[in-house]
């Protein structure tokens, strides 16, 4: 966290505007609702998310998660833009259509390392994966360059 800063929607909102200005969501235009040490994403699944056998792709699975969770972190650092060091996946359970939902919390928050978990649930409540993050503050700072600004 930024010294003395305590995390409040005006930051939450900055975020959330900074991740659906992102290129690499024009495609699926997902939504995502921070709060704070927690954040949710929904995107819908369709053939365009698919691999040959008609589900939906690992790499979906993995944008969902690690979305969900790297903005739980984010969430509490207003400062600078957090980096994912490194991120477990466990796929559980195959989807292709309707929508994903992926919800990520702040396990473990401390100066050097950030730990957070998310798990994705398909339309009807079924769990389809789950994950754990690592993350660490990066130099880019939040402001208008990422796409980052509050009001």
């Amino acid at each position: 966290m930024a010294d003395d800063a305590t995390p409040d929607s005006a930051h939450f909102r900055a975020l959330e505007e900074m991740y659906h200005g992102a290129p690499c969501n024009d495609r699926l235009d997902p939504t995502l609702r921070i709060d704070t040490a927690e954040a949710t994403v929904e995107f819908d699944v369709d053939e365009s998310t698919h691999h040959a056998a008609g589900g939906m792709h690992g790499s979906y699975y993995f944008k969902a998660l690690d979305d969900a969770a790297f903005f739980a972190v984010n969430s509490l650092v207003e400062d600078v833009f957090v980096l994912t060091t490194g991120f477990d996946v466990h796929l559980e359970r195959p989807m292709s259509e309707g929508t994903v939902r992926a919800e990520g919390v702040v396990v473990n928050a401390n100066p050097n390392q950030l730990l957070a978990s998310a798990i994705a649930e398909d339309g009807e409540g079924n769990e389809i994966a789950r994950g754990t993050g690592r993350f660490a503050r990066s130099r880019v700072e939040l402001d208008e360059r990422v796409g980052y600004e509050r009001e």
